[in-house]
C-alpha cells in the first residue's frame, strides 16, 4: 500500500507539470539545488549481455522513444538534505560520505521516490528515478562492451574496487571521473542507484520504452559501489534490494521526463515449490510402529537449468512440513560461499510421493549473499520464512528477512525486515522454535568465523517484530564459569527446558573437548556454559536439537569433526544382543529427563550392506554400512503432526520416527 501512495503521488506531480516536458529540450541545464543535467537522446539498443551473469538474458531490444534528462552525478549529501536535513546523522556512518559533495547513501528506494516528488512539487518539473532501461543506454552512451569505457574500467573509476568482509573507506565524492559519451559521471561504481523499477526477468521480445515487471521482491539497482568487484559494475549488470534497505553501497540518481505510458511486464510464473500446491488438509495418523526410510536425495539437478540459477555448490538447507502433508525444503546455491551469484532454491516433496521435486528459485535478492534459511511451520496454518540477506557479498552483514505462508507455501507475503540493520549476529539457523510463552526465537550466528558464537532473536508478538535478547552489550562469551550474552558455538540449535530455560549446543568454542552446552534462565539475555555429553564437531557440520511431540529431547549429530573423517573415533552404543558396538558419523541421541542424560543413541543408517552416497556440498563421497552412517553435512529437521522426523543434512533426507530410535541397533 505504502508504495502504490508513492506511485500515485509522484504520478499526480508529473501530471502537473507535464507541460513543462513539452518545451524544447535544452543540451543541459542547472536546477534549483545544483544539480546539473544533461539531454539523453531517444534511441535504440541491445538490452543485457549475452556472456553475463544469467539475469541478464536474453539480450533484447529496447527502444526509448522520447529523450530524457538525466543528472550528470549521483544526488549528494548537501542536494539531499535540502529535502531532509535529518539525514545529516548518517554523514560518516562506518567512514563513508562525510562532505557535501559525497554522494548520499542510507537511502531507501521510498526515500529517493519521495526526493523526487519533493523536488518535482518545489520546481513544477517532472523529476522521478530513471527507468532500468533508461539507466543502462545512458551508461553505455552507445557503446557494447561491458563498460563504457572498453572490455576493461581504467583505475581512475575504481572505489576500493574488490571485496571486503568490513568495507574499506573510501572517497564517494561525485563529479570526479571522467565523464562517458553523454557527460555522465560514475556510471560505474561509487555507489549504486536506484532505479524505477521492480526487477524480473527479462522478456525476448523487442520493446519500447520498458518499465519492468507489475511487481517484485526488489527494486532495480544499477552501476556497482564501492568494495564490489569489477563485474558488478558492468553497465548490463543488474543489482536490486527491497524498497526499504539502506546502507553505505546505495544512492541515486535522478531523472526528468514524464512518466513512462508503458504497461509494466506481467508478473512471472511462480516457481515450481509453489505450483498447483493441494490445499485439503492431510489426516496425520501417528503410529507406534518403528519407521525409517532413506537416505534420499533433495537435492537434485534440474531439467531446464538454463531457466534455474542452480550452482556448483548447495548447501545450508532448512525443512518444514505442510498442513497439506507436504515436505518443503529450501537451501542455497552458489559458486562460493561468499558470493554474490548466491541465490535460495526450494523444493517440495508431495504428499505420497516418493520423490523431491527438481528445485526451482524460491527467494532471491539481486546480487546480494544470501546466507542462512529458516522455515517454521508454526502450528496455527502459518509458515514462516527467515533469511539473511547481505549488502554485498560475504555473509559479515546480514539483514534479516521475514516471509509467511497461510496456504502451505503456494504464496508468500511481501518480504520484510526482521532486523533491517546490516550486521553481523544476522546469520539465520535452522531451527526457529515457539517457547511455552508463545515467543519465537531464531538464531542467528554472531560472528562470520568457525566459532565465537550464536546470538538469539526473540519476538513477543507472533513475528510482527523482533529484538535481539541480549540487551547489555556484545562480544565474546566466557567459557570458564562466567556469564555471556551470547551462546556458545556457531550454528547452535536451542530447546526450551520443563522449568523454562533454554538449553542449546553449538559447533566450536569447545569445552574440555566437548561440545559447549549453554543454558539461560532470562529467555537468552544470558548464557551459562559447561560440557555437554557429546562430541565436538567442526567445518561442513551442523547438529539439530528438538524437543519431540512426544516429550524427550532428539539431538542429531556426528561422531567425529570432518578433520577426523579419515581416522574417525566415533562413538559406542549397545545392540541389541547387549554388545558395546563402535559406529561412525550420523547419530541420533534422546534425553528422557530434560537434557539430565541421553541413555538412548543410535546411529541414522538403514543398515544395509555397504554402499556409496554422494552427501553433497563439502560432504561428497561417503560410504554407508551397517556401522557407517554420512560423516558431515549440515542438518536442519522438523517433525510433522504423525510425530515422523524428517531430517535433511546438506544433500540427502532421512525418515524415521522415536519407535525406530528407541529399537536397539541390530546384533553383529
Amino acid at each position: 500500500m505504502r508504495r502504490q501512495l508513492w506511485f500515485t503521488a509522484v504520478a499526480t506531480c508529473w501530471a502537473l507539470v507535464a507541460p513543462y516536458a513539452e518545451e524544447a529540450m535544452a543540451d543541459e541545464f542547472t536546477n534549483s539545488i545544483g544539480m546539473r543535467l544533461v539531454s539523453i537522446p531517444a534511441g535504440t539498443f541491445p538490452m543485457g549481455q549475452s556472456d553475463g551473469d544469467w539475469d541478464e538474458r536474453p539480450v533484447h531490444e529496447v527502444t526509448l522513444s522520447k529523450p530524457f534528462y538525466l543528472a550528470t552525478t549521483e544526488v549528494t549529501n548537501a542536494q539531499y538534505e535540502r529535502f531532509d536535513p535529518d539525514h545529516r546523522r548518517y554523514r560518516g556512518h562506518n567512514g563513508f560520505s562525510t562532505r557535501d559533495d559525497e554522494a548520499v547513501v542510507y537511502v531507501s528506494w521510498d526515500d529517493a521516490v519521495a526526493f523526487c516528488a519533493w523536488l518535482s512539487k518545489e520546481e513544477g518539473k517532472p523529476y522521478r528515478l530513471p527507468t532500468e532501461a533508461e539507466w543502462e543506454y545512458a551508461c553505455r552512451a552507445g557503446t557494447q562492451t561491458p563498460f563504457n569505457t572498453g572490455d576493461t574500467l581504467p583505475p581512475e573509476h575504481h572505489r576500493h574496487q574488490k571485496r571486503e568482509w568490513i568495507h574499506e573507506p573510501a572517497s564517494l565524492r561525485v563529479g570526479i571521473t571522467p565523464p562517458n559519451a553523454f557527460g555522465l559521471h560514475e556510471m560505474h561504481g561509487n555507489v549504486e542507484e536506484w532505479c524505477l523499477d521492480w526487477y524480473g526477468p527479462y522478456d525476448a521480445v523487442p520493446q519500447t520504452d520498458p518499465v519492468g515487471r507489475v511487481e517484485g521482491l526488489a527494486r532495480v539497482t544499477r552501476g556497482g559501489s564501492h568494495n564490489t568487484d569489477l563485474p558488478f559494475l558492468r553497465s548490463a549488470n543488474r543489482l536490486g534490494a527491497m524498497p526499504d534497505d539502506k546502507h553505505d553501497l546505495i544512492g541515486f540518481r535522478v531523472a526528468m521526463a514524464d512518466a513512462p505510458s508503458t504497461r509494466p511486464l506481467p508478473a512471472v510464473e511462480p516457481p515450481l515449490c509453489m505450483r498447483d500446491v493441494a490445499q485439503e488438509p492431510a489426516a496425520w495418523t501417528p503410529t507406534d510402529a518403528p519407521i525409517f526410510d532413506g537416505p534420499t536425495p533433495f537435492v537434485l539437478r534440474p531439467d531446464n537449468v538454463a531457466d534455474i540459477p542452480m550452482f556448483k555448490h548447495n548447501h545450508c538447507p532448512s525443512i518444514a512440513w505442510c498442513a497439506n502433508g507436504d515436505l518443503l525444503a529450501v537451501w542455497f546455491s552458489t559458486e562460493e560461499e561468499a558470493g554474490r551469484e548466491m541465490v535460495i532454491l526450494g523444493s517440495r516433496l508431495r504428499r505420497g510421493r516418493a520423490e523431491w521435486e527438481p528445485p526451482s528459485l524460491f527467494f532471491k535478492i539481486p546480487d546480494r549473499n544470501m546466507t542462512g534459511s529458516a522455515l517454521f511451520n508454526d502450528g496455527s496454518g502459518r509458515i514462516l520464512f527467515m533469511n539473511g540477506v547481505e549488502a554485498a557479498g560475504t555473509w559479515e552483514k546480514l539483514a534479516m528477512v521475514l516471509r509467511s505462508s497461510a496456504d502451505n507455501g503456494a504464496t508468500w507475503s511481501t518480504p520484510r525486515f526482521a532486523n533491517a540493520f546490516h550486521q553481523r549476529r544476522n546469520q539465520v539457523i535452522h531451527g526457529m522454535m515457539r517457547t511455552r510463552e508463545g515467543y519465537l526465537v531464531q538464531l542467528c550466528d554472531a560472528v562470520h568465523t568457525g566459532s565465537g558464537g550464536t546470538a538469539m532473536h526473540i519476538s513477543r508478538d507472533n513475528g510482527e517484530t523482533w529484538e535481539e535478547a541480549t540487551n547489555y552489550g556484545y562480544g565474546a562469551f566466557a567459557v570458564d564459569g562466567g556469564i555471556g550474552g551470547w551462546i556458545a558455538g556457531i550454528h547452535a540449535s536451542v530447546v526450551q527446558l520443563e522449568d523454562g530455560a533454554l538449553m542449546a549446543f553449538g559447533r566450536g568454542d569447545d569445552i574440555d573437548g566437548r561440545m559447549p552446552m549453554s543454558v539461560s534462565r532470562d529467555m537468552g539475555r544470558t548464557w551459562t556454559y559447561s560440557a555437554s555429553p557429546f562430541p565436538p564437531i567442526g567445518g561442513g557440520q551442523r547438529l539439530v536439537l528438538m524437543r519431540l511431540r512426544e516429550g524427550p529431547i532428539l539431538f542429531c549429530s556426528y561422531t567425529d569433526t570432518s578433520k577426523d573423517r579419515k581416522e574417525p573415533k566415533g562413538m559406542t552404543v549397545t545392540d541389541a544382543a547387549g554388545n558395546e558396538r563402535r559406529i561412525y558419523g550420523l547419530f541420533a541421541a534422546v534425553s528422557l529427563d530434560d537434557g539430565a542424560t541421553w541413555p538412548i543413541r543410535k546411529l541414522i543408517s538403514p543398515g544395509a550392506e555397504r554402499r556409496e552416497l554422494d552427501g553433497g556440498a563439502w560432504t561428497q563421497q561417503f560410504e554407508l554400512d551397517a556401522t557407517h552412517a554420512e560423516p558431515m553435512g549440515y542438518l536442519a529437521a522438523t517433525q510433522s503432526p504423525d510425530n515422523v522426523i524428517h531430517l535433511i543434512s546438506s544433500a540427502l533426507y532421512y525418515r524415521f520416527n522415536l519407535a525406530w530410535i528407541n529399537e536397539p541397533m541390530p546384533a553383529e
